[in-house]
């Protein structure tokens, strides 16, 4: 019974109400800090909670009304009331106890990689890169280029940026994956169709905490920076690149002039992407429906379809289809493919909890 999962939660509220007050808490910021954190984190399901608790009694003292014959017509109008408010509150409450996905709050390493279709691969990374600068900006985030790699043609054969602000990888988690557009390139004079793929990983920063390295399992190799066509653009050896011996994992970095400055942003994604590898092993031992996955950052698989001529979109995990592909990718709103996929995970989710 859903009350009965719910009162563990009122109980560790109460609980941390009275630890907050006590003389051995209020001296130690660190246990401090981290009850006020929890009781924020359970604060929106014990709320949820008691509205429901109040209405489950509300219901049970109308029943018990029902057959009074001053009161039983007004027993039965609030009983109309109630009954929907209840149902409301059950699905409310049942998103509210879905585990949350700790990395849900963090900013993101977003990466886009040109695949399969050579320069329009590259100029399709370009134009999905700006679709979703105009999707962060509708969020209100910031977002800084780390690295980038042009074309010839002005596109991109790689880019990795920096998303900030509230809820970024909680939403652009969904956009792992493997990418494809068919349309007409400006190069093709014959008017065919062209089918191109670009990858995109989405990692969540991590802190020092998350994961550690031991720097006898790196090897750092410095070079001079080379511009379009391998022209070197700088005197210095201020290029880096880091291998993780381990995992194998290359970064390299030298979109900035100073080797201390490349390193450093080099360090950042190599722990992103050691610890989106770490994700993906785990979810893999956990899990056998691999396609149930979401925001593992794994390439291979191949999400989403736009189809230029049919002003079509189509995301494959949940068969949605829009016929607005020219409006989606010019304004960034992309939360009409991001919802639809939040609910169905989020629906996937309660069904697995038994809830």
């Amino acid at each position: 019974m859903l009350k009965e999962k719910l009162q563990p939660f009122l109980d560790r509220y109460e609980e941390i109400n009275q630890l907050l007050s006590s003389p051995e808490i209020t001296s130690d910021i660190k246990k401090m800090t981290a009850l006020s954190k929890e009781q924020s984190d359970i604060e929106p399901i014990v709320e949820k909670a008691k509205e429901y608790i109040k209405v489950l009694d509300s219901i049970e003292e109308n029943k018990s009304l029902l057959e009074d014959e001053e009161l039983g017509e007004l027993a039965k109008e609030e009983l109309k009331e109630l009954e929907p408010k209840k149902e409301r509150l059950e699905e409310e409450i049942k998103y509210l106890l879905v585990p949350k996905d700790p990395n849900d709050e963090k900013d993101v390493y977003l990466e886009i990689r040109a695949g399969t279709g050579g320069e329009e691969a590259a100029l399709f990374a370009a134009d999905l890169f700006k679709a979703y600068l105009r999707y962060a900006e509708l969020k209100g985030w910031k977002v800084e280029i780390v690295s980038s790699s042009e074309s010839d043609t002005g596109g991109y054969k790689e880019i990795i940026a920096k998303i900030k602000g509230k809820g970024a990888y909680s939403r652009l988690k969904y956009e792992a994956g493997t990418h494809r557009v068919q349309r007409v390139p400006a190069t093709e004079s014959q008017g065919r169709i062209h089918t191109s793929a670009v990858t995109v990983a989405v990692m969540p920063e991590v802190d020092d905490v998350d994961v550690e390295i031991n720097p006898s399992d790196l090897k750092i190799d410095v070079y001079r920076s080379s511009g379009h066509g391998g022209q070197s653009v700088n005197t210095t050896d201020s290029a880096v690149r880091i291998t993780h011996i381990p995992t194998g994992i290359v970064v390299a970095m030298q979109d900035e002039k100073s080797q201390h400055k490349n390193k450093d942003k080099a360090l950042k994604i190599l722990k992103a992407r050691i610890y989106e590898k770490m994700m993906r092993e785990q979810q893999e031992a956990q899990s056998s429906q691999r396609k149930a996955q979401v925001g593992s950052g794994d390439r291979s698989e191949r999400i989403r379809t736009y189809n230029y001529p049919q002003n079509r979109i189509t995301d494959h995990r949940i068969g949605l289809t829009l016929y607005k592909l020219d409006e989606i990718m010019q304004s960034g709103e992309l939360d009409q493919i991001i919802e639809p996929l939040i609910a169905h995970y989020q629906a996937q989710k309660i069904k697995e909890a038994g809830l």
